[in-house]
């Protein structure tokens, strides 16, 4: 019988090595916006809550069984606030506001999801002993505490930590409606001491309580470095706390830590990549002399001892026909609105099969205007295509498709004068520019915008179709910027219809379609 070569050998011990590479998870977990995570398992389950600013409904709460692969299961809320800002009336808005950094618990069989909005002015905490289907009850106080955590310590105590480089702690009640009289205090005056004074940031808390000792993780950010995680520790939560620093490559950063069934340990940590927005991080964790050791040498992988993902959709993003059976909800949990909507003037059953959004004021800018319904764009690339039936425009209406932070981009149909036109709007400047109009002569047009994230080059790209088959791009990119602060999120896609001269029309919506491929992508 012929021998095998050593090359033939080779040849083998080279693909099942690849793979071996190709089956496992690799970073970051998630390539799109899902900032601020905080991360608990219960039982063999994973639960993360984030952050989605202005978004309605708001806090998403997400479910893994591997820290991998991740589905929306759940919102904290519909409504944040009945209030002007968050409804976009009167001129006023919430954009880079509403809820920030929250903090997800399991005690005693109840999921505890905390938050704090700078929009109200207040703390919220919502509770639940079904996460998935609820119902939630709400808790609020005064004043806003800013990135606060909880623990619930084993002596039945409830302590909450917050604040920026001073970090303060109280004692709740134990029903969580407010804070005990008395007990206040500063318990870390600089949190940034181990990177040295005056560091900045020094926020971000998280509180964890392992074999006895507590740990608070939170990030400081050197002035011309990275984003960096410091832990401080204590055998008693009233101190002395030492701090270190426990991690810093990549500006990967801001999180926690957790545990899996069989022992091992994560670090969850977010990264801020250009425009797709903040983009989650699952980073091995160690245990040396009490302290938490974060990385491998030191720095994150590029792959993981994790079962593979099996992409964001369906469980982050996905397709919607927006053809309902009974009994299904009228939205699934991929979309947010932007900013509460008005009910009144959305439906998905006035017309099987179509997402129809009405007007019923004047606006003079889109991102004053209401019932703007969103998704994630993600990375590295990623498209959405939409059918829209513009046969029910007013004069002065614009409608179809958006990529949109504060810099926004739009391919629309618009009414001038009577007729319809396929229009490309550039928000690059602050002003929104039209950058071609193209007259239109039928009342269905297909749109497209994708997004190309690839080495943070955030570039979108804008088409129409006549037949959903021939794509002709119009206008011109867009570069996509992530601006702190005005918005404080990815760019997200969305379906919008508002009104610049006259009230009463609608748009239909036959779909949205999401995909990971652009058009240079075989």
């Amino acid at each position: 019988m012929k021998t095998k070569s050593f090359g033939y050998y080779r040849f083998l011990i080279v693909i099942f090595c690849f793979s071996f590479n190709t089956i496992r998870a690799q970073n970051p977990v998630i390539h799109a916006d899902v900032p601020d995570m905080s991360m608990i398992r219960v039982g063999d389950s994973y639960y993360m809550s984030s952050t989605t600013m202005h978004m309605a409904p708001g806090v998403p709460i997400m479910k893994s069984k591997d820290l991998v692969n991740w589905t929306i299961i759940n919102y904290a809320y519909d409504t944040l606030a009945n209030v002007d800002a968050m409804n976009l009336v009167n001129g006023k808005s919430t954009y880079g506001k509403g809820t920030w950094a929250s903090c997800i618990n399991y005690q005693k069989g109840i999921f505890y999801v905390s938050t704090f909005a700078q929009t109200t002015n207040k703390t919220y905490v919502y509770k639940t002993k079904d996460i998935e289907k609820g119902p939630w009850e709400r808790i609020t106080f005064a004043p806003s505490y800013h990135d606060n955590t909880i623990l619930f310590d084993d002596d039945g105590k409830i302590y909450m930590i917050w604040g920026v480089r001073k970090l303060r702690i109280i004692e709740l009640k134990d029903d969580l409606t407010g804070v005990k009289e008395g007990t206040e205090r500063v318990l870390i005056e600089d949190a940034n001491a181990p990177l040295g004074q005056n560091v900045g940031l020094g926020e971000g808390s998280q509180i964890f309580k392992v074999n006895g000792k507590y740990y608070l993780f939170n990030i400081a950010w050197p002035r011309g470095g990275m984003r960096t995680v410091v832990v401080h520790r204590a055998d008693k939560i009233t101190g002395p706390w030492e701090g270190k620093v426990a991690f810093q490559d990549l500006g990967v950063a801001q999180g926690g830590i957790v545990d899996t069934p069989d022992g091992k340990w994560f670090a969850y940590l977010f990264r801020d990549f250009g425009s797709v927005g903040r983009i989650p991080y699952i980073v091995p964790m160690t245990w040396e002399d009490g302290w938490p050791v974060i990385g491998v040498d030191g720095k994150v992988p590029e792959t993981l001892d994790l079962p593979a993902s099996k992409g964001l959709i369906p469980g982050i993003v996905n397709n919607d026909e927006f053809d309902r059976k009974k009994g299904e909800p009228a939205l699934p949990l991929v979309w947010q609105w932007n900013h509460n909507p008005d009910n009144s003037l959305w439906s998905v059953t006035e017309r099987k099969g179509f997402l129809r959004l009405k007007t019923g004021r004047i606006d003079s800018l889109f991102l004053k205007s209401r019932n703007t319904l969103t998704q994630r764009t993600f990375g590295p690339v990623s498209s959405g295509v939409t059918k829209l039936d513009a046969s029910n425009l007013k004069e002065g209406d614009f409608a179809g498709l958006t990529v949109f932070q504060r810099k926004f981009g739009q391919v629309g149909v618009k009414i001038a004068d009577g007729k319809k036109y396929i229009f490309m709007v550039s928000n690059k400047t602050d002003t929104p520019t039209e950058l071609e109009s193209v007259p239109l002569s039928q009342n269905e047009v297909y749109l497209k915008i994708e997004c190309n994230f690839r080495d943070r080059i955030d570039i979108a790209r804008f088409f129409y179709s006549l037949d959903g088959k021939t794509w002709t791009v119009i206008g011109g990119e867009l570069k996509m910027e992530y601006t702190l602060m005005e918005h404080f999120m990815g760019y997200r896609f969305g379906l919008f219809n508002y009104a610049t001269k006259n009230t009463g029309g609608y748009a239909d919506f036959d779909y949205f379609h999401i995909s990971d491929k652009i058009s240079d992508i075989n």
